[in-house]
């Protein structure tokens, strides 16, 4: 849950420098900085999908070793 949150805060910071970082920051490190913050925010988003995916197998592994266990 806190990835989610993470993320949205990244995409909100991404569209803040867009929108107003155009008036200090030069279009170079306006560019830079969105993209930094779009990256994580992506990274965010996908990052606990993996986790999840790594925990079943795990618990997967876990469970045929119990059962392989409980046979002998």
């Amino acid at each position: 849950m806190l990835f989610y949150l993470a993320g949205v805060i990244n995409a909100f910071l991404g569209l803040y420098v867009v929108i107003e970082g155009r008036a200090f920051l030069s279009a170079d490190t306006v560019r830079w900085l969105a993209l930094f913050f779009f990256a994580f925010a992506a990274v965010d988003f996908w990052f606990p999908s993996v986790l999840k995916k790594k925990w079943h197998e795990a618990q997967a592994k876990l469970d045929a070793q119990r059962r392989a266990a409980g046979d002998k």
